[in-house]
């Protein structure tokens, strides 16, 4: 069975926490990691994610945060 997964582009993310506080599975965290715009991102960090895509709703940066039903990206 394939999963659900989301993708977070780390060099778009600003640190907000706006998607890991949104996630009903609590599959989102903040890694200790600066990216190129010197905040700390979210990263997915685990199985169970619905697809719900409030991760998605909430990011204020358009194209952070991509949400796939079912499929897997490598």
């Amino acid at each position: 069975m394939k999963e659900n997964v989301i993708t977070i582009e780390p060099d778009q993310c600003k640190g907000c926490r706006l998607c890991v506080e949104a996630c009903p599975r609590h599959c989102i965290s903040v890694t200790s990691q600066i990216n190129a715009l010197g905040y700390q991102f979210a990263r997915f960090e685990q199985k169970g994610c619905t697809a719900c895509g409030f991760c998605w709703y909430v990011c204020p940066e358009l194209g952070a945060i991509t949400v796939y039903t079912g499929e897997k990206v490598s």
